[in-house]
């Protein structure tokens, strides 16, 4: 059972998606489709209210209306179906393919592109490009995600892996959840960072005042631990390298910002101003590791920085001299 937001890491193998959400001391007597909304801000108040008549969000076990008033500790399971068929199309976009076989693909994502569509943004995105260059991806999340085992946010750019066949994504999703697989990022943050490195040990969840961020909470969250090591310091920012042991939403972002540390050009959660004229947070995917799933054999992949991360490095070395 999964909590209130599918994670970069948490896969979807049967189609639907299921949120366990326990009713804070805070949220006493909220309205059932109230609450429910503002911990799954993917939906809206119409769909959540057509779920509740349609008996996919129990209230300690028991179907209720969505008007119902809830109490302290109450569990309140929402379980989504599966999208219906939809016909997406497969575009032309040109992609940086790093590996390819008969199971697999490591893609070097572009800032900028949506991994795969949502509601409203069904059109170029990486899902798009994957199935105009093959037709043969995984079905194991459904036919909105084909293929996609882990996502990277659409700002961030960097290397990802994409099921080919049902197999492969089983055995990729395993090395997910058991943190086996390596996946390290580079990160400008603002703020100049003393010590060499450190892990970051705490959980992740939606953001009470602002539902479509995330935050460092303990009411609805998920453990969520980053390692990350210093690369270099500049006047006022710091480069650094971080490895995840988790893979919740956004947590990077969230963990550097509770640090006080927000990456650069991360307009949501960090600093609105000297962000030099990035068009998103300056922050990379730069070296993804994993077992294969039919060989075995450990692969390790490396995506080097795009030019606008190079450009932005060679400015705050200038800057700081």
């Amino acid at each position: 059972m999964g909590n209130q937001v599918l994670d970069e890491d948490e896969v979807n193998l049967e189609g639907s998606e299921q949120y366990s959400l326990v009713v804070p001391a805070e949220a006493a007597q909220t309205r059932l489709d109230v609450f429910v909304t503002d911990n799954l801000a993917t939906y809206t108040r119409s769909f959540v209210q057509k779920l509740i008549g349609d008996g996919a969000v129990l209230v300690a076990g028991r179907r209720q209306k969505a008007n119902y008033r809830l109490t302290p500790e109450q569990e309140v399971v929402v379980t989504v179906p599966a999208p219906e068929a939809l016909d997406l199309m497969p575009e032309n976009i040109p992609l940086d393919i790093v590996y390819e076989d008969e199971q697999l693909l490591v893609v070097n994502k572009r800032q900028g592109m949506v991994v795969h569509p949502a509601p409203g943004n069904y059109q170029g995105t990486l899902v798009n490009a994957l199935l105009y260059h093959c037709r043969d991806l995984s079905g194991i999340n459904g036919v909105l995600r084909p293929g996609i085992v882990h996502r990277i946010d659409k700002d961030t750019s960097g290397l990802l892996v994409v099921a080919k066949t049902d197999l492969a994504h089983l055995a990729l999703a395993d090395q997910i959840k058991a943190h086996s697989m390596s996946r390290r990022y580079l990160a400008v943050v603002h703020g100049v960072m003393p010590e060499p490195g450190g892990t970051i040990d705490a959980p992740i969840g939606r953001d009470a005042k602002d539902r479509k961020k995330m935050a460092v909470t303990h009411n609805n969250s998920r453990h969520a631990i980053t390692h990350y090591v210093v690369q270099e310091r500049f006047r006022e920012f710091t480069l650094v390298e971080c490895r995840l042991e988790t893979g919740r939403t956004h947590q990077i972002r969230v963990h550097l910002t509770y640090l006080k540390h927000p990456v650069l050009g991360d307009c949501m959660y960090g600093v609105r101003k000297n962000n030099f004229g990035l068009k998103g947070q300056a922050l990379h995917a730069a070296i993804l590791g994993f077992n294969h799933p039919v060989s075995q054999q450990y692969m390790e992949f490396s995506a080097p920085l795009p030019d606008y991360f190079g450009e932005l490095l060679a400015q705050l070395r200038q800057f700081a001299t």
